[in-house]
């Protein structure tokens, strides 16, 4: 029996759910649903729950995701090799905190990841799983984080990796994707045309896919962003945890990572989620306002990671909110760039457009009375803000100019002259 056997039973999908028992082959979609009949991975906590205790974490050194391998898909136990993926601080952000009027403000900080974003984690479980079945390259489609992501994971396995990204895709992801060795191709469209492209592109070639709206691996990965939280807060689960949402796969795998602890008897309760989107892009805020199923929007923000029209991963995202008594809220692109300089001045942290998203959305909904001052809330900063230096510099502003003369600077706006 392989390892990934013992760990789970079986796949549900999200649509029917119908079950199908694990027969040592991983499955993407439901045969009967088809493409939008995303599977959930059926785990087995009874045999987990012997394996995986607070006892075991403790004395486990390796602070990477992979100290959570018993609740991830994949075979291996030992992944020395692989990059750092996971293991990113948790920072209490007391001045952040008094300026917007929340007690106890935390901000968990992927933008550390190795290719500087939390999709590492998925891309770590892919490039795991891909070895381990034997592929040789692997594929996917990405507005620039999954897809960076990707490249340099599978660049430190020895793995090919292809891309497809929206022609939009910001210089700095793609800079990134060619010099880990990537195969890009720049699609001359939204994203939707090129997710359907990368399909295309797979099911020609045989690639191993890594979409995170087809391949429920994916989401298991991105988990561990939680299963990190809980445990640095003791096991004792915060209030509130806030996250940008783009095609809906993070959002849900953060949603999985609790619920995965409460099964386990390791977490008392799921915090509430907050899906935060931007008002150019916010297929799921407004299906949520208008009481309705999605319907494509518009990709119309500077926040390139969750400029996402129509979602691949809706039925995980919108329960992961509905299921922790969340709440969805969209914030227009000036307050996502307000809250890149705001985070960054008051605590050091530097966030890209998209994973600032979930900051501005937090200061929103302490603002208005959703989330009260006591609450303990987590802000995922998803992703660093030299992943998108133009829009950096458009929340940062431009330096000042001056001539090489020392006698010029007091005629410069330096603040408080002559402080120690």
């Amino acid at each position: 029996m392989t390892k990934v056997a013992q760990k789970i039973k079986g796949y549900r999908c999200t649509l029917c759910g119908k079950e199908f028992a694990y027969d040592g082959k991983d499955r993407l979609t439901c045969p009967d649903c088809g493409e939008k009949g995303i599977l959930d991975i059926v785990f087995d906590y009874a045999s987990i729950k012997k394996r995986l205790t607070r006892e075991k974490l403790s004395a486990n050194p390796n602070f990477t995701m992979w100290r959570y391998h018993e609740l991830l898909p994949v075979d291996g136990e030992d992944f020395h090799d692989f990059l750092r993926d996971g293991g990113s601080p948790l920072y209490r952000c007391k001045r952040l905190g008094a300026l917007w009027g929340s007690d106890a403000l935390y901000v968990k900080d992927d933008g550390i990841n190795p290719t500087a974003s939390l999709k590492d984690r998925a891309s770590g479980v892919a490039v795991a799983r891909a070895r381990e079945l034997g592929y040789h390259t692997i594929a996917c489609s990405s507005t620039g984080n999954a897809a960076s992501s990707m490249a340099g994971n599978a660049a430190r396995l020895g793995l090919r990796a292809v891309i497809f990204v929206p022609e939009r895709a910001p210089q700095g992801k793609l800079s990134q994707m060619l010099c880990f060795g990537a195969k890009v191709i720049s699609v001359r469209g939204d994203y939707k045309a090129t997710f359907d492209l990368s399909r295309a592109a797979i099911d020609r070639y045989g690639w191993y896919n890594r979409n995170a709206g087809i391949n429920p691996l994916m989401i298991e990965g991105k988990k561990t962003v939680a299963l990190e939280i809980a445990e640095q807060f003791n096991f004792k689960a915060p209030d509130w945890v806030a996250c940008s949402v783009g095609d809906g796969c993070t959002i849900g795998g953060v949603y999985n990572g609790f619920r995965d602890l409460v099964e386990l008897g390791l977490l008392d309760r799921v915090p509430k989620i907050l899906g935060v989107q931007s008002t150019g892009c916010c297929p799921f805020v407004d299906a949520a306002e208008a009481g309705r199923d999605l319907k494509p929007a518009a990709e119309n923000t500077l926040a390139d990671s969750i400029s996402v029209g129509v979602p691949r991963n809706p039925v995980k995202a919108l329960r992961a909110v509905r299921e922790s008594g969340g709440s969805w809220l969209a914030v227009p692109d000036e307050a996502i760039l307000k809250a890149i300089k705001t985070l960054a001045s008051r605590e050091g942290l530097f966030a890209e457009p998209a994973a600032a998203a979930a900051a501005a959305g937090a200061e929103k909904a302490l603002r208005e009375g959703l989330i009260h001052a006591h609450e303990s809330l987590v802000i995922i900063n998803s992703g660093s803000g030299l992943k998108d230096s133009k829009n950096a510099l458009r929340a940062g502003g431009q330096p000042l100019s001056a001539d090489p003369d020392p006698e010029k600077l007091d005629d410069l706006d330096l603040g408080q002259a002559g402080e120690q």
